[in-house]
């Protein structure tokens, strides 16, 4: 990628390190190659309930995916141990893990309980590492977040799950999913009727898959930071000159 060479800006920077500096270029959106493989989709549901709104919200959305192009997988929660309870062996924990390296997108769907995400739902985000080594699971990959409720409408849910998703270095795409008295939305069968709430979860859902065509081949790129480029250019200078003592 070019490098811009600081003594060249008109504006001094004293106080940049030369050689991580970078300016970002159009270029640099530009994908060498363009993957050809259907976007694939992590969704996370957070309720064990028989009769879990937001797994049936969350199923509802796997199939507008599903229609739209995309490889789905949804993760089951039932049986996950509570975060440093068991290794990272354990095999619920392994299969969280794996799909969450899979996926170049993923579904946050939680019912707000107690004005927040239910311990459920944050588990399985907890059980998510920000690194493995020197890979970042989550770092790149759009996020989407809904949430179910039994009265009114409300956002704290999925207001929280944006807060985790900044952390865990995903793009969040800007439209979510709030349905409101959720036991009133859903037949027998557990299909989702149609109301203006149905229309937004299409919405949230197309949006998403744009947003992963989009970001999914350049990602390395758009996460590329300053900072970090110059931690590992003094990270490796320390390395040389320990060497070289």
């Amino acid at each position: 990628m070019p490098k811009a060479n600081v003594s060249d800006l008109s504006i001094p920077l004293p106080n940049v390190a030369t050689a991580c500096f970078q300016v970002p270029l159009q270029a640099g959106l530009a994908a060498r190659a363009r993957s050809s493989h259907p976007p694939r989709i992590l969704l996370l549901y957070g309720s064990l309930r028989e009769r879990s709104y937001s797994k049936l919200l969350t199923l509802e959305a796997a199939r507008l995916l599903e229609a739209m192009g995309a490889e789905v997988k949804v993760f089951d929660p039932l049986d996950l141990p509570q975060p440093d309870a068991a290794p990272d062996t354990h095999p619920k924990v392994k299969e969280l893990r794996d799909l969450a390296a899979w996926s170049e997108g993923m579904v946050w769907c939680s019912p707000e309980r107690h004005g927040a995400m239910t311990g459920i739902m944050k588990s399985q985000i907890d059980w998510i590492p920000l690194s493995v080594g020197a890979v970042r699971p989550t770092q790149g990959k759009t996020l989407a977040v809904m949430e179910v409720s039994g009265g009114s409408q409300s956002f704290n849910a999925v207001n929280q799950m944006r807060i985790l998703g900044r952390w865990m270095r995903m793009l969040t795409i800007p439209n979510q999913s709030s349905v409101a008295k959720a036991f009133l939305e859903f037949d027998e069968a557990g299909r989702m009727k149609p109301s203006a709430y149905y229309d937004r979860v299409v919405d949230v859902m197309e949006e998403l898959v744009k947003f992963t065509l989009l970001t999914r081949d350049i990602a390395h790129y758009l996460v590329d930071r300053y900072s970090e480029r110059k931690e590992s250019a003094d990270a490796l200078s320390k390395r040389v000159n320990q060497r070289s003592l």
